[in-house]
């Protein structure tokens, strides 16, 4: 399996010197996802050194300009490289017609079939694949948000001790995998027997929101969260003012949600030094970590 999270930007409203507008990058086995494109990502790839040919997903959480304005230029790179498979475009879709202007914010050559998935209600939006799904859940911004969720289905694994008990070794093993059941010295073993289930591995994106139910029941049990949290405590009536979260707040989502490892993202312009989001946030939630633009985090099961 190749998980991957490479970050392409990590500011929220005004970028800096240091930190590009929005842009996530989730490599999920042969898909690539790209979460919110802001302005500049086509460039931000390049730096990152991945083409952006390959990206086979596109999730829109909103459409304010720090989350949406590098979709034309994404879109454009696609039509221009000749990209001839589908690429699906989720967003929400009380935004359609924004989304039509990014779509056509200047002339160019057509080419890559895109496919809008309007959202307007919680749930799976769409497959990454055959066993893993896409779904969201709204947020509370000061506009229709909406977070995602990829998950992979349960997986049947086989418990070595109850296998190597029963003396069932070797292509034995796979033959009951497929068939379900083996005779072993005369008995008959169910592949119930000698496996468990296991959650898939799962991670969460919660962008621009206030704290909400929605934003712990998508998270519930993700492997990975990556989370806004624009603000110190400090200005927590800031934060509530423009519908975003705390370090705290993104922490306290984490423990109830009873996350693996929180990643923060998307700090205000104010802040030169993160350190302290890492500070505030470890105290309420201890596997935490901030990002900055063009970092790699390999996103893995807890417990691999």
């Amino acid at each position: 399996m190749n998980r991957q999270l490479t970050v392409l930007g990590t500011a929220s409203q005004a970028p800096t010197r240091h930190r590009n507008h929005n842009g996530y990058l989730v490599r999920w086995d042969d898909r690539l996802v790209l979460f919110d494109p802001g302005e500049g990502t086509q460039r931000q790839f390049t730096f990152a050194g991945v083409a952006a040919a390959r990206v086979t997903d596109i999730c829109i959480t909103h459409f304010h300009g720090d989350h949406c304005l590098g979709l034309p230029g994404i879109i454009q790179r696609l039509n221009g490289d000749r990209v001839e498979r589908e690429v699906s475009i989720y967003h929400p879709a009380d935004g359609a017609e924004y989304f039509e202007r990014l779509r056509y914010a200047s002339v160019y050559g057509e080419s890559t079939p895109l496919r809008p998935v309007p959202l307007d209600a919680d749930g799976v939006a769409g497959e990454l694949g055959t066993h893993t799904t896409l779904s969201v859940a709204a947020l509370d911004h000061r506009i229709t948000t909406y977070g995602y969720r990829i998950e992979e289905a349960e997986r049947l694994r086989f418990v070595p001790e109850r296998l190597e008990e029963l003396g069932i070794q070797g292509p034995q093993v796979g033959q009951l995998r497929r068939l379900g059941e083996l005779t072993v010295k005369g008995r008959t073993v169910g592949i119930d027997e000698v496996s468990e289930t296991r959650p898939g591995q799962s991670m969460a994106l919660v962008m621009d929101t206030r704290m909400c139910d929605a934003a712990v029941a998508l998270a519930r049990n993700a492997d990975t969260l990556i989370c806004e949290s624009t603000y110190l405590e400090s200005e927590a009536k800031l934060a509530h003012d423009y519908g975003h979260l705390t370090a705290a707040q993104a922490a306290t989502i984490a423990r109830d949600a009873g996350v693996g490892e929180l990643v923060l993202t998307h700090f205000s312009a104010r802040y030169d030094d993160v350190s302290k989001f890492v500070d505030e946030a470890g105290a309420i939630f201890e596997n935490v970590r901030t990002v900055e633009d063009f970092d790699r985090v390999p996103l893995v099961r807890r417990g691999d």
